[in-house]
Order: C-alpha cells, then sequence, then structure tokens
C-alpha cells in the first residue's frame, strides 16, 4: 500500500478533480485488492491491475457526478482551483499578473483534459502524468501500444482545439 498510494491518489485527484472522491477511490482499489488477493495469479500485473481498478472506479464516480450535478459532496474542482491560486499569487506586483495567467492557463488545461472521453483522459493522465510507458498503459486499460498512441494523439489533438482560442487571447495580451 505505501509504494502504491501515492501515485493511485495522484492519478485520482487529477481524474476526478476532488480529494475527498480520490482518496475513497483509492481506498476502495486496496479494499478490491485485498477482496480478490486469492483469486489473483502469481503473474498478475499487479500495477496494471491496481490502475485499471482505480481507473474504472474514477470513470464511475465522474458518470454519477455527471447525472447528479450540485451533489459532489464537498468542495468542487473550481474552489480546489481557487485555493491554488490564491496561495501561488507571490506579493509583488509583476509576479503576480505572470501567476494569475500561469493559474489561469493551468485552469484551461485541467478543464479540457476533464471534458476528454474516458479511455482519451486515462491514456493523457498515465502517460504524461504518471509517465508510464505505451505498454503499461496498454495493460491498463485494455488495449495495444498502437491502440495507446491512438489514444493519446487524438486526446492531444482535443486538447489543441479545445485550448486554441484560449492560447491566441493569451497571445493578443
Amino acid at each position: 500500500m505505501s509504494r502504491w498510494q501515492r501515485p493511485l491518489f495522484a492519478f485520482a485527484w487529477r481524474y476526478l478533480r476532488n480529494r475527498a472522491d480520490a482518496e475513497d477511490a483509492v481506498i476502495e482499489t486496496f479494499v478490491r485488492l485485498h477482496e480478490r488477493r486469492g483469486r489473483l495469479r502469481a503473474d498478475t500485473n499487479l500495477p496494471a491491475w491496481l490502475f485499471t481498478t482505480l481507473a474504472n472506479l474514477c470513470h464511475n464516480q465522474h458518470r454519477w457526478r455527471r447525472r447528479h450535478p450540485g451533489t459532489n459532496g464537498g468542495a468542487s474542482a473550481a474552489s480546489f482551483e481557487n485555493q491554488a491560486a490564491a496561495e501561488n499569487i507571490p506579493g509583488d506586483s509583476s509576479g503576480a499578473s505572470s501567476a494569475l495567467e500561469n493559474n489561469e492557463a493551468a485552469a484551461a488545461v485541467r478543464a479540457a483534459i476533464d471534458r476528454l472521453p474516458h479511455d482519451q483522459r486515462a491514456v493523457l493522465l498515465l502517460h504524461h502524468y504518471e509517465q508510464l510507458g505505451y505498454r503499461e498503459i496498454g495493460a491498463i486499460v485494455g488495449c495495444a501500444e498502437r491502440g495507446v498512441e491512438t489514444r493519446l494523439y487524438r486526446a492531444r489533438q482535443k486538447l489543441r482545439e479545445e485550448l486554441a482560442p484560449f492560447l491566441r487571447e493569451v497571445a493578443a495580451r
């Protein structure tokens, strides 16, 4: 647990953008591992099993929140972004504007990632944030390495399309 708790939580938080939901998903992942410990084969790829289970739990939680808006059960992603932005604003005014632009850009990227379909979001988060290779990601999401490449390419294309207006606005400033 101590080895995998941190990377699993990081993935869950990036996927769900809610600390309590991410913690619950990680705990549920470990509970399921404990329940199935006798049925897992000796050659089971444990990291792939953990991330697969967690990705499915995150996807289910995300779908539930989409179907039940306003019942997030705690702080929203926007409140975490505002809290992070408030903590990162430096005291001098020259750095404050660049810090606000960085926070604004990070928020735009997070929002665009949140709008990606599950398969593309999972691949993108596992590759860029967890630094997993195509083979490992393929084992987690259940597709070939070529499928991972395709999903990653499509996710990047969607992000480019969604962020293009924001980037033009920033460049015009």
